[in-house]
């Protein structure tokens, strides 16, 4: 066995306990460091099986959006920003972890491209990986990419029906009764005597 399928397979093992990690956690804190260390070692995968652009991709644009995740998570979930502030020695450990292995993961990765990358497979000199990746995308798995758009779809919903559910504490208003409302409904005309023709009439009384 080379010490590629032993990376491959470590990698995984890696990649899927975190996957279980971020649905089987309680605090969306521990849940979001998973989800980085799950996404961070799927692009290492695709790094050592040689497509240097999704793995970069996935970088860039999963990792990088993983603070905006978070505070989805936080604004959508209704998660106490004071708890988790409080809890950040109790988080701390775990991010040095995380942070420990991928950057593990990242230095194996390069060892093993830099000692024995082997020899690449012949292709054109005009050779565009991006295009040739679009073009199989839209040509050969237009199936997955449907698949893949409906499950975004479905994770939208979840997130709206998840923020308008009935909540006790918070006053919701019905934009079509505010529309429909009449000026004699909420307004109404008082007459008021004024201090002075007041203070007159009580001199006549008094007299």
């Amino acid at each position: 066995m080379t010490f590629a399928t032993v990376l491959f397979y470590l990698l995984a093992i890696v990649m899927v306990v975190a996957a279980f990690r971020v649905i089987s956690a309680a605090n969306p804190v521990t849940a979001v460091l998973h989800l980085i260390l799950t996404v961070f070692t799927a692009s290492m995968l695709w790094v050592l099986a040689g497509a240097e652009f999704l793995g970069l991709l996935l970088v860039i644009v999963y990792v990088g959006a993983v603070m905006v995740l978070f505070l989805f998570v936080v604004m959508m979930l209704d998660t106490r920003l004071v708890s988790l502030r409080g809890g950040l020695k109790v988080y701390l450990p775990l991010g040095l972890g995380i942070g420990l292995i991928m950057v593990l993961e990242m230095a194996f990765v390069i060892a093993k491209l830099w000692s024995g990358a082997g020899e690449q497979a012949p292709v054109a000199a005009d050779y565009n990986n991006t295009h040739a990746l679009g073009v199989m995308m839209y040509t050969q798995y237009p199936f997955a990419i449907e698949v893949a758009a409906v499950i975004l779809l479905v994770g939208m919903v979840s997130a709206i029906a998840l923020t308008s559910r009935r909540r006790r504490d918070v006053k919701h208003n019905n934009p079509g009764d505010q529309v429909r409302v009449r000026s004699k409904d909420r307004l109404r005309l008082v007459s008021i005597p004024s201090q002075t023709e007041a203070k007159s009439q009580n001199n006549g009384e008094s007299k």
